[in-house]
């Protein structure tokens, strides 16, 4: 017998504590510094000269120069960081997992986001937060109901409902500056599955639509560059079936650049990312480093170059 969800208990998100607001995000003013022209062309250091070289490369010959994104790259304040560079048109396509949307969606409402898991889930409080599961959940319901993708639903509910500080949303300033963007949640991994307004046939429907909308840039990624950050898991998976799929459908896909960024080093989007899908032509990187530091001077030496 299946336990019943509709007698969850769910809380304000507003009246929620949370570890990362809008005012600790990094300034757009990054560009103003020239520390990365000290930097020696050895190891790690030539690795991401050569990253930065290749999406530079791509962005001149009109390539994909493609970003895969984990939930923590929002929590360490870089989302007006990756809205520049979509901005400036260096980045084709955005896609995230799950939680990725969660965070942004919640930045977008209230301009914070990240719950203390541990205080909360002691009071099996952890994700019962009303706003995001409702308004989520209605959004991806209306999107399957259109047949439309997973992200597209989240920026039409961004946008229907005007949220204030929508300025700081990656997804909405996808949709602004025409960035195909995706979001791949996996049924299960996100609060706003607690919530009773959870509809998992919807889930599915819209991250489907997505992972089809996602292969077809990557049947694009010819010549062009593919970067994962702070996804140990379901976007490398994600990437390396869609790879399967194009090669299976005739596509070339071989010569192209991937690299991953990282604090430390995972098993898949090593193997996922870098290793195996390069086997072709392709050349891949490892760049390991804090994302609160390597992406803004990742950022910096592209935007200060094009």
């Amino acid at each position: 017998m299946a336990i019943d969800f509709s007698k969850i208990k769910t809380y304000s998100l507003k009246q929620r504590k949370n570890k990362v607001s809008i005012k600790d995000f990094s300034s757009p003013d990054f560009l103003s510094k020239d520390f990365e022209k000290s930097l020696p062309n050895i190891l790690a250091s030539k690795d991401l000269k050569e990253v930065v070289k290749d999406i530079i490369k791509a962005k001149k010959n009109k390539k994909q120069v493609i970003l895969m994104i984990g939930a923590h790259v929002i929590k360490t304040g870089l989302s007006l960081i990756l809205i520049e560079l979509m901005k400036k048109k260096v980045i084709t396509h955005i896609a995230m997992n799950g939680a990725c949307c969660i965070h942004d969606f919640e930045i977008a409402f209230i301009g914070e986001t990240s719950e203390d898991v541990a205080a909360n889930l002691e009071f099996g409080k952890f994700g019962m937060w009303e706003e995001t599961g409702k308004y989520m959940n209605e959004a991806v319901i209306e999107g399957a109901k259109n047949n439309i993708g997973y992200a597209e639903s989240i920026i039409i509910q961004i946008e229907r409902m005007n949220l204030k500080y929508k300025e700081y949303s990656i997804l909405y300033n996808a949709k602004k500056y025409g960035i195909t963007v995706t979001a791949h949640p996996a049924i299960g991994t996100e609060i706003i599955h607690q919530h009773p307004k959870c509809d998992g046939a919807a889930t599915g429907k819209t991250s489907y639509q997505d992972f089809k909308l996602f292969t077809n840039t990557i049947s694009e990624l010819e010549e062009g560059v593919i970067v994962n950050i702070g996804s140990s898991v379901i976007m490398p998976e994600i990437f390396v079936k869609s790879l399967a799929i194009v090669r299976n459908l005739g596509f070339k896909v071989e010569s192209f650049t991937s690299a991953n960024f990282d604090m430390i080093h995972h098993y898949r989007p090593q193997v996922n990312v870098v290793e195996r899908p390069t086997l072709r032509g392709g050349k891949g990187y490892t760049i390991i480093g804090h994302h609160e530091i390597m992406l803004p001077l990742l950022a910096s030496m592209i935007l200060k170059s094009i």
